[in-house]
């Protein structure tokens, strides 16, 4: 079949082509552009590409056309499909049709945590030998890739709440078919398509009810927004959560974690699976938030495949991870420079207090960029602050979108002085294309040999991570 992709050069669009080509269809796209590094993979993986938006692209007519939700309601390419009678759907639809369908769908969904989960509950199925497909929205290190289209029966995707197309105003999760499901957390995010909490709870509420009823949820039990969202489910529902939790009287996840003191860079932990002890093993994630995804991906695959506890848990050690989630991308002068996706305030607190566990002899430097629709924004003004606690020197960059009005944006002046007045240490630089370099100068003379810098953003922060590798490789050098 040829399939052609209308925004082939985003992360999830690049990862379907290549997904698509790997079943052996033919597979054409179209973007404005194709810049490494997906440009370079697209090629790789053998997608024929088309630059600009042309509804000559689409003669003659291929037997399915997969619209992005980057394309607007007037992008010409995607209405000379629509207009044209082809045969199209949106992203989702797609992947819900062509791969879901045929397999046992396993959806990782939640504010927080899918990404790495997703690429956990893939990793332990393939250690297992049973040979899954996945879609996830990182590179998992283990793979080196974010998809894989594997001849076994299970397909685990990473569960995206946001909206699927111009013409599809649903939540792209709505279409993946969820036999099981792992339901992380629950908190307002994507402010430019939920500008309430009733609206993006609605989302959840939707994908719960779409799991098969001879299927499982496995939620969160420490989370009362998913605790409640979890009721809507028609199939078995089973709770998880760590003993330093907290829970309302009465209630007991099923599924349950002990942390132990972090040692030689691993999470020990304590399992109890209804109230028995299943043994100590090691999670070698940082962080309580991260031994959450790791218990959450083990009971799914307990649960819902009946897969043995002890080896799962024995498999592990031997993730190692997805790229831009605590991921430890240089050290210079005897400073580790780590690169994260933390943008909301409860993931940059989780994700630094996790650090701060795993090093807790080093200073640690936070460099916070508010990139995304949400963090640009002042809903969350007030958690700011207290999300880098765990910080010896909080530096946030500008409000990375121009276009957001004054009434609505985060105000980062507001921000630095609130830490600073509660006894901790934050400064931010002036907006403008200088920001990047002012707060690469100010890293290299606060930091020193067995420092941790945390880069936090979920765009790509001007080359941040490489200059500053640079700046510190270049003062290492003068001594």
């Amino acid at each position: 079949m040829h399939v052609h992709l209308i925004g082939v050069a985003g992360t999830g669009m690049g990862a379907f082509a290549g997904l698509l080509k790997a079943a052996g269809h033919r597979v054409t796209g179209s973007d404005t552009a194709f810049y490494p590094p997906m440009g370079d993979a697209l090629a790789q993986w053998g997608v024929e590409t088309m630059e600009g938006w042309d509804p000559a692209h689409l003669s003659p007519a291929p037997d399915l056309v997969v619209v992005g939700n980057v394309c607007r309601a007037t992008n010409p390419e995607a209405r000379a499909a629509i207009d044209g009678g082809m045969n199209y759907r949106s992203f989702p639809k797609a992947l819900g049709e062509l791969f879901l369908a045929q397999r046992r769908s396993l959806v990782i969904a939640g504010t927080h945590g899918k990404t790495t989960t997703t690429a956990l509950t893939a990793f332990l199925l393939d250690a297992l030998a049973m040979d899954p497909s996945f879609l996830v929205g990182g590179v998992t290190k283990n793979f080196d890739a974010s998809f894989r289209y594997g001849r076994g029966g299970a397909f685990v995707v990473e569960g995206d709440e946001y909206d699927s197309a111009f013409f599809e105003k649903i939540p792209k999760f709505w279409s993946y078919r969820p036999w099981g499901a792992v339901l992380t957390s629950i908190e307002q995010d994507h402010i430019d398509i939920y500008p309430d909490m009733e609206r993006y709870r609605d989302a959840f509420r939707g994908f719960v009810s779409r799991l098969a009823p001879e299927g499982v949820l496995v939620a969160h039990g420490a989370d009362a927004e998913v605790r409640d969202v979890a009721r809507r489910a028609s199939c078995r529902v089973v709770h998880y959560g760590l003993t330093t939790d907290t829970y309302p009287d009465g209630f007991a996840p099923e599924w349950m974690a002990a942390p132990i003191a972090p040692v030689n860079g691993l999470q020990p932990f304590e399992l109890f699976i209804g109230g028995s002890c299943a043994g100590r093993f090691f999670s070698p994630l940082m962080g309580e938030h991260n031994l959450r995804n790791a218990l959450g991906a083990i009971a799914l695959l307990a649960e819902g495949f009946g897969l043995p506890v002890l080896q799962l848990c024995r498999a592990l050690p031997e993730f190692r991870g997805v790229k831009r989630r605590q991921d430890l991308v240089a050290v210079a002068d005897g400073v580790r420079i780590y690169d994260d996706f933390a943008h909301h305030p409860t993931a940059v607190a989780e994700t630094l207090r996790a650090m701060r566990g795993h090093h807790p002899d080093a200073r640690l430097v936070a460099v916070f960029e508010p990139r995304s629709a949400t963090a640009c924004r002042n809903l969350h003004q007030h958690e700011y602050p207290s999300a880098f606690s765990s910080a010896d020197l909080a530096l946030l960059a500008p409000v990375g979108r121009a276009e957001i009005p004054d009434g609505e944006r985060l105000d980062v002046p507001a921000i630095v002085a609130e830490i600073n007045a509660r006894g901790g240490r934050a400064d931010t630089v002036p907006v403008g294309p200088a920001s990047v370099d002012a707060l690469v100068a100010r890293i290299v003379a606060e930091t020193r040999p067995g420092d941790v810098v945390a880069v936090l953003s979920n765009g790509a922060f001007g080359g941040i991570h490489g200059r500053l590798r640079a700046a510190l490789e270049a003062r290492a050098a003068t001594r």
